[in-house]
């Protein structure tokens, strides 16, 4: 199995015609995504192609569900006008709502996650690369080609990191892949995709991956301890960032002693994690546990 995106999801971009958008909707095509729709107010009715494939523009997310049965939307569009995105997406109240977006103001973020609560609508991100599982269907803008469907869940802050993992343990393989982006306010957090991960029957041990600043990953060490009974293994990014400096993501920012990569080592430890000083032992943690 896997979580949140499956081989029967119906895809529409939002942002279909921007540059972004029409590349990334090409690979999403090309690695087997039923991308269904995308959403171009100012060019409804037109068609986009791709080596063959047409894919048609609708003027809003609610008439593109309307006509494809689209369950799923993945955000291209530029920062100033994702709010609207996003919030005409919950307005339309499909399923999953995946912003790839970066630069995103922190306070639209805020309130458009603040706007979703309570309805039907699961965000992920933004600033993230989406989610993937591998055969079935890909969300954003993970490469499709570097592993396999297996029995791995794998929830990052950092899309590169994601990359990197998922190459590592390809002969072994995914279930799914979700990054959930480093913004200070993002929508799925890693303890939405540690109950996934633990409620999905085929996954049956899971990657986590962190970094400096916040503490999601202490409430992930918090709830992993309490709720997860799979082999859980972990990485945190950002142990050489100096303390103060923002490193990378706008979230990624060291307080003191709080948000280091060292404190979030020790909390994920302390709840039965094994967590590796670099991706690469981290991956040979997971191969150990997995026997392979």
């Amino acid at each position: 199995m896997s979580i949140f995106l499956t081989e029967n999801s119906k895809v529409i971009v939002q942002g279909i015609t921007g540059s972004e958008g029409r590349k990334h909707t090409q690979r999403m095509l090309a690695s087997g995504t039923a991308v269904v729709g995308g959403v171009n107010p100012s060019k409804a009715g037109q068609t986009v192609d791709f080596d063959g494939t047409s894919v048609p523009v609708f003027g809003s997310v609610a008439d593109a569900m309307k006509e494809t049965g689209a369950d799923v939307t993945v955000v291209f569009v530029p920062p100033k006008f994702a709010k609207g995105a996003v919030v005409e997406a919950v307005d339309a109240g499909i399923g999953l709502c995946v912003v790839i977006t970066e630069g995103i103001p922190v306070k639209d973020s805020t309130e458009f996650w603040a706007y979703a609560q309570g309805k039907s609508t699961r965000i992920i991100g933004p600033n993230c690369p989406g989610l993937i599982s591998p055969g079935r269907s890909n969300a954003g803008i993970i490469p499709a080609n570097i592993t396999q469907a297996g029995k791995i869940g794998l929830v990052s802050k950092s899309g590169t990191l994601t990359y990197q993992m998922m190459y590592e343990l390809r002969d072994i393989g995914f279930s799914t892949a979700i990054g959930i982006g480093g913004d200070p306010v993002i929508g799925t957090t890693h303890i939405d995709a540690l109950q996934a991960f633990q409620d999905d029957p085929e996954t049956e041990a899971i990657v986590m991956i962190g970094e400096i600043g916040g503490d999601a990953e202490e409430r992930a060490a918090e709830f992993i301890k309490e709720h997860v009974t799979k082999p859980v293994v972990g990485y945190v990014a950002g142990f050489t960032a100096p303390e103060g400096k923002t490193m990378g993501h706008a979230g990624a920012i060291v307080s003191g002693s709080a948000g280091t990569a060292q404190a979030k080592k020790e909390a994920l430890e302390a709840a039965g994690v094994k967590v590796g000083k670099t991706p690469s032992e981290t991956a040979r943690l997971m191969r150990e546990i997995v026997g392979a």
